[in-house]
């Protein structure tokens, strides 16, 4: 059975341990990269980090970009959101549907 992980500083993660979601708190950057490899390696098949951990080893990230599993997804941290989560999940909406499902123009 697959398992959720959520990685990021212990401030923003520490809360999804009470849903039953095995957290993982990094700060340094090569521990947080050799984490995401391991989680990836393991029985996890989603993977939450913020998306101020994100952007310190998008290019570990981009390693799983074409694979089934692990499915990576950016969160917002407890230092605020900068929207690249949101960005990430509509790129792949539009990858998976063939379209910007949240297009605005006149019809």
């Amino acid at each position: 059975m697959y398992k959720i992980a959520v990685l990021g500083d212990y401030d923003s993660i520490y809360g999804f341990a009470a849903l039953g979601l095995d957290t993982f708190p990094v700060t340094e950057t090569v521990e947080s990269a050799k984490t995401l490899h391991r989680l990836a390696a393991g029985e996890y098949a989603v993977i939450y980090i913020t998306e101020e951990l994100a952007a310190r080893i998008q290019s570990e990230i981009e390693k799983y970009k074409d694979r089934m599993l692990p499915a990576i997804i950016q969160i917002p941290g407890s230092f605020g959101n900068t929207g690249k989560g949101v960005e990430g999940v509509k790129k792949s909406v539009e990858q998976a549907v063939g379209s910007d499902i949240l297009f605005s123009g006149d019809r």
